[in-house]
């Protein structure tokens, strides 16, 4: 079964691991190419490297059963499309081998690039051929390129690459487990313009594209290859099942020399259990970290012959696992099957979680013993894989420290607070209402601000210059002091405010030159997070992030923002909003503590930044903005489990929103979302004022607001910030019109998609008179 080079440890697979090398050398040979500054030569043999560094240091780790194919220089299900030839024809493909630079046009677009958010969503210019569209690898903050399809689409094989790496890692000595997305898997999560099209009703066009990549692979020696099909935790209708019985029905029957490791994770098959049993392939993996409890019923009506890989080591979050316990757990498991029908693996592919944590020499060390990065959960594998085939004495060293760091780690008073604990327990359900109803709030803040209709303002940040960025840089490494770069954010801020004053906004912010990103400015000054230096995750291509990592009970030991509100709002008499962002994004966007469920870390990061409300309150900010950008990105793969999820999140965001008075307005901002899927729980919000994208949709998002009758004030976005281009009065008031279409006037204020930290002044500028002109003309017409 396994790819084992010893037979004194069980089979140990990986799944994926991390792309993009321990210093982001693959980000920084993208970004070089990307700019002429190195070749297409260049690029692959950075790629060779990095390919190569990965399979050495999976051996040195002990890892047995080492994958291929899991390197992308952008997102696997790209690479799939590109494989089976499913190119759109806007990109120029006549047929035959796909050239790099049709791959990146498609990730990219072929001319303007890539755009970035000041909330980190990724989306692409509208200039020259545009990219695909791009979304969220299910519920996870790793993103990848929505496949497209049409009628009539035809597939055939268009890329070697899982061949070629496969080969490639044999040419070095390594025999590799191929890595591919499964058929269905890929399908599924693809989509059409066209909306009669089932895309799952391709799947016969599709399977000989599969087949033939399979007898490739077996010609080159491949026995076993690995198919992720995580849509087998999903909410699956028939038409979804049959096509996997298709699948893999002929992937057995038309390449019986190849040995298929299907695998689930991100879930429990639930429902899909059945039908995932029944499918003709040689080995299961289960993700039994997200669903421990789905391992029995598997061992109960599995066949004896089925490979089972078990998923006993967290592959989306960085804490050390405790390996006794999992010994505890799955030594029957092991005694109860042959040796080589068990597979000891993370739950999912590696590629979520950072590179290495010997990195990391500047951590809190108590803090640094209870985390494992990719390397170190490689080490945590082997050392399983040699208790269960050798006795837990031959690891007796491993196990013991690693049940020393577990009891640690759950005494720890850092992570530990009785005053958070015994304030959680003090909170009541009126603590998370507001005193008035929306209508009587409304007339309280109407009549104290005096807006005229259809108020102006920003969603936070302005331009992150160059100059802001090498002040930043130049203070972290101490070659600034404090008392200059005090200075220097004071002199941006003040001349952020008397531009805005300027030009005429209505409600005015301060910019938010002082912080570095709209979770970690928050989570530096929070306890029970720390951060990283070199904990870099990839978000798709070459975008990398190091999320937070939240490992205590969390509460705000001193105000935040009070003292750069105060200064703004000293600078004008116009309303500046106080910026905070909501729990909810914080923790969906940082790696978060397993020992407590994550609705209760929520809680408390809420009654944090309800202590910086009532600051802002109390310092004299009457409107106050919680930006909960990531709220839906939170939501559970299975419907059924929603509203479980929407239930505290929600109250987490009133719970952290509602200890203000009523005059006091309280914004919110959400990026890019179906709301259709949510909006009752936005109603349940109670924002004062939420301001979300509409531009790109021509406000046809504000539909699910229209139909739900939605009562609060509402700043649907007049123009894309991802884009350079500068939008025109009449674009603007064109797209009001339709939003007056939808929404009482009353309710409308006029703002931008998102905020302007990733643009250019002499695109903001502009842009926003241009805005300013608009709502004047709407005002003149009302």
């Amino acid at each position: 079964m396994s790819n084992s080079s010893t037979s004194a440890t069980l089979a140990v697979a990986t799944l994926g691991t991390p792309r993009i090398g321990p210093r982001r050398e693959l980000k920084t040979a993208l970004e070089n190419f990307w700019a002429g500054k190195i070749d297409e030569k260049s690029l692959l043999a950075t790629a060779a490297e990095l390919r190569a560094a990965n399979w050495a240091r999976q051996k040195a780790r002990g890892v047995t059963v080492i994958p291929s194919n899991d390197f992308s220089f952008y997102d696997q299900v790209l690479d799939t499309s590109v494989m089976v030839g499913a190119i759109p024809a806007i990109y120029g493909w006549k047929g035959g081998n796909v050239p790099l630079a049709t791959y990146f046009a498609m990730a990219r677009g072929a001319e303007g690039g890539s755009e970035t958010c000041a909330h980190g969503h990724a989306h692409h210019t509208g200039h020259g051929v545009p990219a695909q569209e791009m979304t969220k690898w299910f519920d996870t903050n790793y993103h990848y390129m929505v496949p497209e399809f049409e009628k009539g689409q035809t597939f055939s094989l268009s890329l070697t690459k899982p061949v070629d790496e496969y080969k490639e890692a044999k040419a070095l000595g390594y025999q590799t487990r191929p890595v591919l997305v499964g058929p269905v898997t890929f399908l599924k999560l693809g989509k059409s313009k066209d909306a009669s099209l089932n895309p799952l009703s391709l799947i016969d066009a599709l399977l000989p594209v599969y087949v033939d990549v399979l007898k490739k692979l077996a010609a080159e020696g491949a026995t076993w290859v690995q198919l992720d099909e995580p849509c087998l935790v999903l909410d699956l209708d028939k038409t979804a099942r049959d096509a996997l019985a298709k699948a893999y029905a002929t992937i057995a029957r038309e390449v019986p020399g190849i040995k298929v490791m299907l695998n689930t994770y991100f879930g429990a098959l639930g429902d899909n259990f059945d039908a995932a049993l029944a499918l003709p392939v040689a080995g299961l993996h289960l993700d039994l970290i997200r669903a421990p409890e789905q391992l029995e019923a598997v061992l109960a009506k599995a066949k004896p012959d089925l490979v089972l890989s078990l998923g006993v080591i967290d592959g989306r979050n960085v804490w050390r696992a405790n390996l006794p316990a999992i010994l505890d757990r799955i030594e029957p498991v092991v005694a109860k099957r042959v040796s080589d029908k068990i597979e000891i693996s993370p739950s999912c592919s590696l590629l979520h979680v950072p590179i290495d944590l010997d990195a990391e020499t500047a951590l809190d060390a108590d803090v640094r013993s209870w985390l494992a990065f990719s390397l170190q959960k490689m080490s945590e594998l082997s050392e399983l894989g040699r208790a269960l085939a050798s006795g837990r004495a031959s690891v007796a060293a491993e196990l013991d420290a690693s049940a020393a760091a577990a009891a640690a780690r759950k005494t720890s008073p850092k992570v530990n607070n009785k005053a958070v604990a015994e304030r959680l327990k003090a909170v009541t359900p009126e603590m998370a209402k507001r005193k008035s109803a929306f209508a009587a709030r409304a007339k309280a803040q109407r009549a104290k601000f005096g807006l005229p209709a259809f108020p102006t303002t920003t969603i936070g940040s302005f331009p992150q210059t160059s100059e802001v960025r090498k002040a930043r840089a130049a203070h972290a490494k101490g070659a600034l002091s404090d008392a200059d770069y005090n200075k220097f954010l004071r002199e941006e801020t003040e001349r952020t405010v008397r531009w805005q004053e300027e030009v005429g906004l209505d409600v005015l912010v301060h910019g938010e030159f002082e912080r570095n990103d709209m979770v970690q400015y928050f989570g530096e000054q929070l306890s029970g997070f720390v951060f990283t230096k070199n904990g870099w995750v990839q978000s798709y291509g070459s975008r990398c992030v190091r999320p937070p990592i939240l490992f205590g009970d969390v509460s705000r030991p001193r105000p935040m923002t009070v003292e750069w509100w105060s200064y703004a709002q000293s600078l004008t008499k116009r309303p500046m909003k106080g910026m905070l962002t909501g729990p909810v994004t914080i923790l969906n966007w940082s790696f978060v503590r397993d020992d407590i469920p994550r609705s209760e870390s929520c809680r408390q990061i809420a009654l944090a930044i309800r202590d910086e409300v009532v600051d802002l309150e109390k310092a004299g900010a009457k409107m106050i903005q919680i930006d909960e950008a990531a709220l839906r990105e939170g939501l559970p793969l299975r419907r059924s489990e929603w509203k479980t999820y929407l239930d505290w999140a929600v109250g987490s965001f009133r719970l952290c929103a509602s200890g203000v008075a009523d005059e006091t307005q309280i914004h919110t901002h959400m990026c890019y979302s179906e709301f259709n899927d949510i909006i009752d729980a936005i109603g349940a919000m109670d924002a004062d004022v939420i301001s979300i994208e509409t531009s790109r949709s021509k406000m046809e998002l504000l539909d699910a607001f229209k139909s739900y009758k939605y009562p609060n004030e509402i700043g649907p976005g007049v123009y894309d910030i991802h884009s350079p281009r500068v939008p025109e009065i009449n674009e603007m008031t064109e797209l009001l019109k339709l939003a007056r279409n939808r929404l009482a006037d009353e309710q409308l204020w006029i703002n931008p998609d998102c905020g302007l930290k990733t643009r250019k002044w002499d695109e903001v500028k502009p842009a926003l008179v241009n805005m300013v002109a608009a709502a004047r003309e709407l005002r003149a017409h009302a």
